[in-house]
């Protein structure tokens, strides 16, 4: 089966490009990461220096490792649901369950490498453009020399190997599942999961209020807490949106006419295979509103009390913008991914549609709709995780609830959040929709 795996990868390589994309790009921000620790352990090297690298490298690493098992299954759980047609033909032919998930595990465990040797070379420029910026910074002395030794190297390849076979077995697994006709809810292991985070997000957050103001620690369970929170819903993704749709049935309809009343019926039918578009969604805004604000509130309160920033309030300012920009890099890439391969996919939905009556504007106005509603659910309760942390840092650090700051920062997360979804889903919708309703429907059969 491995063989045929790679067989698979050479004739199609366009189906596994997304995956091969996550991979890079998740092993190179590992990689470029946990080189600090091979820095840090290098001659010479002074223990502010030291310190300064191995946290860069061990906060964002564990970010990085999250991030990167989120994309990989993102984009192979759509690849593998668009090749149920192919599981199903090979299990009439005599394939048995355990031959699909080796196949697949395989094409997964062969992409996850490559994209893994790929990224080594940019990691490397990357880890020395990083160790540049702390020295110039002053965080990091200048006589310290980069090195990109074993930690980056078996750290970047082994995340890149795991998520990929993970993610795959996880997703085949429903896949195969569905082909023989078996349907099942979901299962008590995802329900504790996603509980479990919900409860730690809860009492991370509240552990804050038990902090002193000053502690320059109080930031992290708050930030820790709305990440928890923002993963607990990512997981019970599927049933938010189910309850929103309920909320929105009526006005989408009033409003949206025949494209309202499609996207209502498709999101309803379709709210399991959504969840990997929401996952990202509130992942992303969640984590990015409460680490930027967080911080605005910190170095203002820095800055009214008159004080320079240290070395440590350096590092944690420098480690929240780049986690940030970690977070936007890899959401945008999941987001984008997904809803490409899921539109993309819709091809033969949309001819069947219009060939039943429905206008090609109407159809890109029912992928409109759906966008917005992702949009809406995803603002909402990435909001909540963010702003519950929020409120818990800024009552520890200031005297007051809210920050200062304005709506600004969260309009413009919103805003990236908006653009990625729906430019990506509708510029895809109106690609396909140049396909003739007819050659659509016998290209997909």
């Amino acid at each position: 089966m491995f063989t045929l795996a790679l067989r698979s990868i050479r004739l199609r390589p366009g189906r596994f490009a997304a995956t091969l994309l996550s991979a890079f790009l998740g092993a190179a921000i590992i990689m470029t990461f946990n080189s600090m620790h091979d820095t840090a352990g290098g001659a010479g090297v002074d223990s502010v220096s030291s310190e300064s690298l191995s946290t860069a490298a061990s906060v964002v690493g564990g970010y990085g490792s999250l991030l990167v098992f989120f994309a990989v299954a993102s984009t192979l759980t759509v690849n593998v649901r668009q090749r149920s047609s192919e599981i199903a033909l090979l299990r009439s032919t005599g394939a048995t369950p355990a031959q699909i998930k080796r196949m697949v595990v395989g094409e997964a465990a062969a992409v996850g490498l490559v994209g893994a040797l790929l990224a080594i070379g940019p990691a490397m420029l990357a880890g020395r453009a990083l160790l540049g910026m702390f020295q110039d910074s002053g965080q990091v002395a200048k006589s310290v020399q980069y090195s990109f030794g074993p930690i980056a190297l078996s750290s970047g390849i082994s995340i890149a190997l795991i998520a990929s076979v993970g993610a795959a077995f996880l997703a085949v697994r429903r896949a195969t599942r569905a082909a023989a006709g078996v349907r099942k809810t979901p299962g008590r292991g995802r329900k504790f999961a996603g509980y479990g985070a919900l409860v730690a997000g809860g009492g991370a957050v509240l552990t804050t209020f038990a902090m002193d103001s000053t502690d320059p620690m109080a930031m992290a369970p708050a930030a820790y807490g709305s990440i928890l929170l923002a993963v607990g819903f990512a997981v019970f993704s599927p049933m938010l949106l189910q309850g929103l749709l309920g909320v929105l049935e009526r006005p989408l309809a009033a409003l949206g006419g025949a494209s309202g009343y499609l996207a209502v019926l498709n999101m309803r039918r379709r709210a399991g295979e959504l969840a990997g578009i929401l996952m990202p969604l509130i992942l992303f805004i969640g984590m990015a509103t409460a680490t930027l604000y967080m911080q605005a509130v910190e170095s203002d309160a820095i800055k009214a009390s008159g004080l320079t920033k240290s070395v440590d309030d350096k590092n944690l300012e420098t480690l929240n913008l780049v986690v940030v920009g970690i977070i936007v890099v890899f959401s945008c890439i999941m987001l984008i991914n997904s809803l490409y391969a899921a539109t993309s996919y819709r091809s033969q939905e949309f001819g069947q549609q219009r060939l039943a009556g429905a206008t090609p504007g109407q159809v890109l106005g029912m992928v409109g709709c759906e966008g917005l509603v992702l949009t809406l659910t995803g603002v909402f309760f990435g909001s909540i995780s963010g702003l519950a942390g929020i409120i818990a840092f800024t009552s520890v650090r200031t005297d007051s609830v809210l920050p200062d700051q304005g709506l600004g920062i969260w309009l413009a997360i919103v805003a990236i959040a908006a653009a990625a979804t729906l430019g990506t889903s509708l510029g895809t919708a109106r690609r396909v929709l140049r396909t003739p309703a007819v050659g659509a429907v016998a290209l997909a059969a």
